[in-house]
């Protein structure tokens, strides 16, 4: 396959749920894909790179953008979906649930694009998207979430300062904040109660995170966003 003049997209969190539907939709629209995760197998499709790992293992960072470039020789796209969420209590939090959110979370988020971005510059640009969470903007009493808030909302402000500070340089950054979303995290007899959560009174498909994403993606005007597709949550109850 010639990936000559191909556009590369790095996914994390890329074994199932909405990591796995952006890495379809990237490659409808023609991208080669570094795929990764801590479960991912190896892809039968010559344009997924597969990367096993834990993103918040600084080598895992190295690697996945060590294989992009071997294999396509660029980076355009990092979508920074890898996320940990953990609902409890504040004072119930442990300092290991504590290291292991901001790990993935934060710690992945910072090493993963870090990386990317001394290619994006140059070869003229690129795009940084993160999936974030609408609890940040509108907390919930029945969703005691400060751990999600507290990492999902920095990188809501990095990607608005990263926006910023890369306009005049081709890099975009955006994010995406869900409500919650049907994905295998949350199981089937918590839908109900889920689906209460959101002023439209259903939960999320993974298509409506997927499409916020590639509207991103093909919207060359639109950097510093925060996309909530969240079903009202971000507005009010």
């Amino acid at each position: 396959m010639s990936t000559q003049g191909q556009k590369v997209a790095v996914i994390t969190g890329a074994s199932q749920g909405i990591g796995a539907g952006v890495v379809d939709a990237y490659r409808k629209l023609g991208y080669g894909v570094v795929a990764t995760s801590r479960s991912i197998g190896e892809s039968q499709d010559r344009g997924v790179v597969a990367v096993q790992g834990d993103i918040a293992d600084p080598a895992t960072a190295e690697r996945v953008i060590a294989a992009g470039l071997e294999r396509f020789g660029r980076i355009d796209t990092v979508v920074n979906n890898a996320g940990l969420f953990v609902a409890k209590p504040f004072t119930d939090y442990t300092e290991d649930e504590y290291a292991t959110v901001l790990g993935v979370n934060l710690a992945g988020f910072f090493r993963v694009t870090r990386l990317a971005v001394p290619h994006m510059l140059a070869q003229g640009g690129g795009h940084i998207v993160s999936i974030t969470t609408s609890l940040v903007d509108h907390a919930n009493s029945n969703v005691p979430s400060v751990l999600a808030s507290l990492t999902k909302g920095g990188l809501q402000s990095a990607t608005k300062s990263l926006a910023i500070e890369y306009a005049t340089r081709g890099i975009r950054a955006n994010a995406v904040s869900p409500g919650t979303i049907k994905t295998p995290m949350h199981p089937e007899e918590t839908h109900e109660v889920l689906a209460g959560l959101h002023p439209v009174g259903r939960m999320g498909e993974v298509s409506d995170i997927v499409d916020a994403v590639v509207y991103l993606e093909t919207a060359p005007f639109v950097t510093g966003a925060i996309l909530h597709v969240d079903g009202g949550m971000s507005a009010g109850h």
